[in-house]
């Protein structure tokens, strides 16, 4: 038998079983995926199930929009208000709790607008605002974007029309934009799995954390197959089962960087 004969034949043998591979796509958020929590979670219930999942990470909109159009079988995300937005409109099937972590407010040693140490968010982002001290935000619409937001609101500011040249909207992921806040010697707010395994810091440091409105949580939901017929029910539910499960939990537990835990699970099944 000629090479090419052989190929042709290696090809035909190995189509169908490649065919039948079983995956899921999850939408989910690009902290997840730039904390490297993925990479650490992924492999172990592919090995588990055999149910390869393709992520794409987008922010926490895009990826209910695409739950939405059915361009996904799960979203795994962090805005509760938007989620359950998500659910009650018949997009989503169920939100379950995961874990969580917190937001923390990053900025330069300098930190010229005075807020290093505070515990007070709210109070910060108001004398950044005032300071007119440079700021990168994510404008991406995604749940980090969404609690920037929500904070800015908090400090009685419509951050829309009150922002000036001090506030970049980077329109970008949270590792982007915390490339683009290192550079400028600007304040952003970042989720604390990103922040630790970020490493072009630069001169920015931690200037705020520990106020109980940072507090960042993430759910998972399943994309309605009443909506989207071709959407993978059963590996898709296997995939929200075993994430909420003791041995899902674990996992998610002993992912760490310089021995420092990056999510903190806490489904409640």
């Amino acid at each position: 038998m000629g090479l090419m004969a052989q190929l042709l034949l290696a090809l035909l043998v190995s189509a169908p079983a490649h065919a039948q591979a079983k995956f899921i796509t999850v939408a989910s958020t690009t902290s997840t995926e730039q904390s490297g929590l993925f990479k650490h979670l992924l492999p172990v219930f592919e090995q588990k199930t055999g149910i390869q999942v393709r992520v794409v990470a987008l922010g926490t909109g895009q990826s209910l929009d695409m739950g939405k159009r059915g361009d996904a079988d799960v979203v795994f995300v962090h805005a509760r208000p938007l989620e359950e937005k998500f659910v009650a409109a018949g997009f989503g099937v169920r939100r379950f709790e995961v874990m969580y972590n917190d937001f923390v407010l990053v900025g330069p040693k300098s930190d010229p607008a005075k807020v290093a140490g505070s515990k007070d968010v709210v109070a910060a982002l108001r004398k950044i605002k005032t300071a007119q001290a440079p700021f990168a935000s994510r404008g991406d619409k995604s749940g980090t974007h969404f609690a920037e937001l929500e904070l800015w609101k908090f400090a009685g500011s419509d951050i829309a029309k009150d922002k000036g040249p001090w506030y970049r909207d980077t329109g970008s992921g949270m590792g982007p934009t915390l490339n683009t806040a290192s550079a400028m010697n600007a304040y952003a707010l970042t989720d604390r799995g990103t922040w630790l395994s970020f490493r072009n810091r630069g001169e920015l440091v931690v200037a705020l954390e520990g106020d109980q409105r940072l507090f960042n949580q993430y759910g998972v939901i399943l994309v309605n197959p009443a909506r989207h017929a071709h959407v993978k029910q059963a590996e898709g539910q296997a995939f929200i089962d075993w994430v909420i499960s003791p041995a899902g939990q674990k996992t998610i537990a002993e992912y760490k960087i310089g021995g420092e835990q990056l999510f903190f699970p806490n489904a409640k099944r």
